[in-house]
């Protein structure tokens, strides 16, 4: 029955994607994106390019981490074309070409014609009430449509509600409590609705929390237009499609729907049908090109064009970037703002996530370690992102820097033990975020709770523009007992070893090499003889290398992954044939699929149990790129060598372990 009532739905969606696109144009007439690029000539022009809107061949952009908003030229020039806000979102056109801009931080709604002036809301004051404009209130508004009777309607996200201003007065149009139900007005519900789009006299809503795109009629009735609701990217019919969390939605001009979700672009009705397609890749990453393999971090902001182009704000990749009809140039693209660990540094003082500030942790987990047990390629494994610090349970761990909050998500897995909070150059998990060691909420506003029927605690919301200085408390400490620190920007995430300067923090102990091994190409070990005969090989060989690294202070069972690996070639005269290859490096977080690249069978490390840290030192991980590697045998003449394995720490100590080979022709 549900797959028939499934059906039906979708007939009728179809049917009205047809009827609002004013009889949908045969498919060779809709246009066929054949490129995404970036658009400007710097990357350096936003913060986090978050809304974006057209007008007259001009394209406005709201930058929620510089509080501006900015405005692309006929020429492409990019100057700045409003300022003095916290931290805006959504933004749209009025009828009367006003420019409307919803500002999350502020909780209030603005429209620029000559200047900034306040239109709904007040200023740095959260709440929720309906009446006068000047009277009402909203918690961390986000999105903002124009209706064609004149009518603004503003997507409250933290409050679950849609609103409506009119003539000067505020409603709530429809929405309650967090939570998912189709109905009209109060007895429909939405968690955390973002971007807002006009659909014909429709109003579409990304409802990012119930993974779902929603449509609001003019009476307030709601229907679920696209999503069942699944954590996921599956394309298909409307109501059987998984979405991630569409954060944004908007309407071609021939009437399809296209959705920002996740990292990935949607479109619904394209092709002519109510189908749901991914029509970008889905991986976070940047890449300009075919559209089918361009990349994005957490767009968050569609429009269209008068050229029809799809535009996009690149939030996380600080850009702005376009799917047009055009065929690739050739022309090199504007790249995100690189991140140095050098200049992360310099950005604010470090200190520790605990009190007091300047007394040094333990160290227990570095990045790149391996977590999870190799054994085979199906092995659920993965790389460790991020600095773990020691703490006890149910201590308060504390912001180490000053930042606002961007991501309207932030917070994830609640009541888990990877319960966490991510903000724009820091992350935090192993937290019970804004609660203390009884699970009681903070006296903190910053930290939305909901609760289930039960009344216990079921979730929290940290809004975007909710700003924390260094040394506030996130939370407490879990079973885990660690604060798992993640440095630098979603995407591009450093060791934080590298990235923060650690008040105490010192480190004179050489890495552990506990074993190496020799490999043929096929994995197969090559034994080492008896007596003082070397290791024969013929060609292509692969070594692997048993390490760790102990830091000034760590208990002695405390074993971290190296910071780096590599080997040398020695002649039998002890003369190095070149410099060391430093093969796998840990400077940033490496690919996921990388895993398999960097550790061999049997390596392992957990919350329990033993750590193993087996490195391919003869694979590739570094800045010269990701890949399988070996040393060839096949190069080098008849004889006997050296391979010397080495392994260094951050702070620079190093060890190595020769591996006696004969080559044999």
């Amino acid at each position: 029955m549900r797959q028939i009532r499934i059906f039906l739905i979708s007939v009728v969606i179809f049917v009205l994607l047809v009827f609002l696109s004013g009889c949908r144009k045969s498919d060779d007439e809709i246009r066929n994106f054949q490129r995404v690029q970036t658009l400007g000539t710097s990357n350096d022009h936003f913060g986090e390019p978050f809304g974006i809107a057209t007008r007259d061949g001009e394209i406005y952009v709201s930058d929620g981490e510089r509080g501006r908003i900015a405005k692309f030229g006929s020429e492409g020039e990019i100057t700045e074309f409003a300022a003095g806000l916290e931290t805006p979102s959504g933004i749209a056109f009025g009828l009367d070409g006003t420019l409307l801009v919803v500002d999350s931080g502020s909780h209030g709604i603005y429209k620029f014609d000559t200047s900034l002036s306040l239109l709904a809301g007040g200023e740095r004051q959260s709440g929720y009430l309906d009446g006068a404009a000047s009277n009402a209130r909203f918690n961390g508004p986000t999105g903002i449509a124009a209706g064609p009777d004149g009518k603004i309607y503003v997507s409250d996200t933290y409050n679950d509600r849609i609103r409506v201003i009119e003539n000067g007065r505020v409603a709530t149009l429809a929405g309650s409590t967090q939570g998912f139900a189709d109905g009209v007005g109060a007895g429909a519900k939405f968690d955390t609705p973002l971007g807002l789009a006009m659909w014909g006299e429709r109003l579409l809503v990304a409802d990012a929390g119930n993974r779902r795109i929603r449509v609001v009629e003019a009476d307030g009735r709601v229907w679920t237009l696209a999503g069942d609701g699944e954590d996921n990217l599956v394309d298909g019919f409307p109501l059987t499609a998984s979405l991630v969390s569409p954060s944004a939605v908007t309407v071609s001009p021939q009437g399809a729907i296209y959705v920002a979700d996740g990292n990935a672009i949607r479109a619904i009705g394209r092709r002519g049908f109510a189908f749901v397609e991914t029509i970008s890749h889905d991986r976070r990453g940047f890449r300009d090109g075919s559209p089918l393999t361009a990349q994005f971090s957490r767009p968050s902001g569609l429009a269209f064009d008068a050229d029809g182009r799809l535009l996009v704000a690149d939030s996380d990749n600080g850009l702005v970037r376009a799917f047009d009809a055009e065929l690739p140039s050739g022309k090199e693209s504007i790249k995100p703002r690189e991140y140095t660990a050098e200049h992360f540094r310099t950005l604010q003082p470090a200190r520790w996530p605990y009190d007091p500030p300047q007394a040094k942790r333990d160290v227990a987990g570095t990045l790149g370690e391996v977590r999870g047990e190799m054994a085979g390629d199906n092995s659920r494994v993965w790389f460790h992102n991020g600095l773990d610090i020691a703490g006890a349970y149910g201590e308060t761990a504390r912001f180490i820097r000053k930042e606002k909050v961007l991501d309207p998500i932030s917070a994830d897995n609640f009541g888990t033990s990877r319960e966490l909070v991510r903000l724009p150059t820091i992350g935090y998990i192993h937290i019970r975020l804004g609660r203390d060691a009884g699970n009681r909420p903070f006296n903190d506003p910053r930290f939305i709770f909901s609760n289930g029927v039960d009344g216990k605690l079921n979730g929290v919301r940290v809004p975007r523009g909710a700003a924390f200085d260094a040394g506030e408390p996130i939370g407490t400490l879990n079973a885990l007992n660690h604060v798992h620190l993640i440095a630098g920007p979603s995407g591009a995430e450093m060791n934080a070893l590298a990235a923060l300067t650690w008040p105490g923090v010192s480190d004179s102990i050489q890495p552990t090499i506990e074993a190496t091994a020799v490999y043929d190409d096929s994995w197969n070990e090559i034994e080492t003889p008896g007596g003082p005969s070397r290791i024969k090989v013929t060609g292509k060989t692969r070594i692997v290398v048993r390490a760790f690294d102990r830091m000034d202070g760590n208990p002695e069972r405390r074993k971290l992954g190296v910071y780096r690996v590599g080997y040398q070639l020695i002649l039998p005269s002890g003369t190095p044939t070149g410099d060391i290859n430093w093969s796998i490096v840990f400077d940033r977080n490496p690919p996921p699929d990388a895993v398999n690249t960097v550790y061999a069978n049997g390596s392992k490390s957990g919350p329990t149990g033993e750590t193993v840290f087996n490195y391919i030192v003869t694979n590739r991980l570094n800045a010269s790129g990701i890949g399988e590697q070996f040393f060839n045998a096949e190069l080098l003449d008849a004889g006997l060598y050296t391979i010397r394995v080495f392994a260094a720490d951050f702070f620079g100590n190093q060890t190595y372990k020769d591996i006696q080979i004969e080559v044999i022709k």
